[in-house]
């Protein structure tokens, strides 16, 4: 339904060249801001939480420090705020492009009120972002550092925002963008090619699970097989039905087309049993 909410995420391998520090893909994003935004123009009742990963910014830093597994000295502490920053850095480049394109982009910083319990995203503040969607705005959320009760701080992933937000807001949709055109039989970087995976349930995902590999370039947060994993854990215990598509970004025209219409042209669909 057009009015339904749906939470996107921008892969940050998609926006960024993660082999190199930094390296943002401005054509893409500013493609994508325009596909964002032509979408919203044909359905204004369309409701849209945009999450997107740190890339090659904040994934760079934290993998010098070893963020994501704490913080326990005063260097670690200056590697935790180095990785804030860059991982801000990009989001207030993805929210001006959302901006110029015509989004009504508000920028949500996850580390202003989060909270882990080692490595577990255990609370964050939903008010900015509920009172954004109110309000006919676009919240921004990005991947981010966070205080942890177990190990003084680490890295949240987009993915892990996003299931800490669901059951608050019950989307409807979560489109996850990335390189790839889905989840498929063999990694990418691996050297695989494999096929396209149709559909994933929490009955068949360990049957596939194997195949699922590591991120292309720098990732503190894992590859493929932990973001599929996380959704399927999402679909599942979510208590209305959710459903997740995976797809490409890179094909022009495939997100406009997503945002729009309920039924999956291409990519992988994530179901509940």
């Amino acid at each position: 339904m057009a009015d339904e909410l749906i939470f996107l995420k921008l892969g940050g391998s998609l926006l960024t060249d993660k082999t190199r520090p930094q390296a943002l893909r401005r054509d893409v994003l500013q493609r994508l801001a325009g596909e964002i935004a032509g979408a919203l123009a044909q359905s204004p009742a369309l409701r849209l939480v945009v999450g997107h990963g740190s890339g090659s910014f904040g994934h760079f830093a934290a993998s010098r420090y070893g963020t994501r597994a704490g913080v326990y000295s005063r260097a670690a502490w200056r590697g935790y705020a180095e990785t804030a920053r860059a991982a801000a850095e990009l989001n207030r480049l993805v929210v001006a492009a959302l901006g110029e394109a015509g989004v009504p982009a508000l920028p949500i910083q996850p580390s202003a009120s989060a909270v882990c319990r080692d490595g577990e995203l255990v609370s964050m503040d939903v008010r900015p972002t509920v009172v954004s969607l109110a309000q006919g705005l676009v919240p921004v959320i990005y991947g981010d550092v966070a205080l942890d009760e177990a190990r003084g701080g680490t890295i949240i992933s987009t993915e892990q925002i996003l299931c800490w937000l669901a059951p608050r807001l019950r989307p409807g949709r979560v489109l996850l963008v990335g390189e790839v055109d889905g989840v498929r039989t063999a990694d990418p970087a691996r050297g695989g090619e494999g096929e396209v995976i149709r559909q994933i349930t929490p009955a068949s995902f360990p049957q596939i699970a194997g195949a699922l590999g590591r991120s292309r370039g720098v990732d503190v947060t894992g590859g493929m097989y932990e973001k599929v994993a996380e959704m399927v854990e999402l679909v599942r215990s979510m208590p209305a039905p959710l459903v997740v598509d995976v797809i490409s970004g890179l094909m022009p025209g495939l997100v406009r087309s997503a945002l729009l219409n309920g039924g999956l042209v291409a990519g992988t669909r994530i179901v509940a049993d």
